[in-house]
């Protein structure tokens, strides 16, 4: 991830396709140290491609991926209804685990 946002700052920066030595100085001067063959692999994937139209690519590709919010399969929630048990009893847990640091503040 690193490298990705090393190669993306450089062409915000306005070089248009920097090179793996580019990166790698970049790395460096914050302290950084850099693996040549992750960076290596990662610039020639990069080789004479846009970085807007991956970007715009990337983003149209995401849309269709389900994040956060979605229902539960029926299956999922079906089963999760007819064994209330285990869950009461994880809540119990969770409540006496919780009442473990009463009185304990992050600053005391």
């Amino acid at each position: 991830m690193r490298y990705i946002a090393a190669y993306l700052l450089l062409t915000l920066g306005g070089n248009e396709s920097p090179s793996a030595s580019d990166v790698e100085k970049l790395l460096s001067s914050v302290g950084i140290e850099a693996d040549s063959e992750c960076l290596n692999k990662l610039i020639s994937e990069l080789e004479g491609k846009n970085v807007e139209e991956l970007i715009a690519e990337g983003k149209s590709k995401l849309a269709s991926v389900p994040s956060g919010g979605a229902a539960a399969p029926a299956s999922a929630g079906g089963a999760a209804a007819s064994s209330d048990a285990p869950a009461e009893e994880a809540k119990e847990e969770a409540k006496e685990e919780s009442d473990d640091d009463m009185g304990f503040g992050l600053f005391d």
